[in-house]
């Protein structure tokens, strides 16, 4: 089955940064099918967690089939990262503007592989500002956190 659209929320986050980590995603398709999945780890960032989500969002999607995929994400990291950010470090050797390497590059490498291959949108959405699925992705971070932490005691 091909689905019309698929609109996926995601978050990522830490507890210190770095420290113990969450992601998450929600995934709607078509009004008919939609999940949500979250996963930690112990020692991460904030933007690794931010960029996780995406990834595994869209490798979720990807599975499924779509004509469309919207993204939206609290992460202007992310979101930024991916619309203009990219093409200039491929074009700079995997660069930053001031010649340092690209923190985070092979998060980066695989989320520009899966753009590649999918008819993306992009959308920013303002963080804990009471956009529902925003706010349930949130949530499922701060629970994969806690559990992490609960679990180390």
């Amino acid at each position: 089955m091909q689905y019309r659209l698929i609109e996926i929320y995601t978050d990522g986050g830490c507890s210190g940064n770095p420290g113990p980590g969450g992601w998450a995603f929600t995934l709607n398709a078509d009004g008919v099918f939609s999940t949500e999945l979250s996963g930690a780890e112990k020692d991460t960032t904030n933007n690794k967690m931010e960029l996780t989500a995406v990834i595994r969002a869209l490798e979720y999607a990807r599975n499924l089939g779509s004509e469309k995929i919207v993204v939206n994400t609290d992460s202007q990291y992310v979101r930024n990262g991916i619309l203009s950010w990219v093409a200039n470090w491929k074009r700079k050797g995997w660069r930053t503007a001031d010649n340092k390497p690209v923190k985070n590059k092979e998060y980066w490498l695989e989320l520009d592989n899966l753009v590649s291959l999918l008819n993306l949108q992009f959308n920013w959405v303002k963080g804990h500002n009471g956009v529902e699925l925003n706010e349930r992705c949130d949530t499922l971070v701060q629970l994969e956190i806690k559990r992490l932490k609960e679990n180390e005691n």
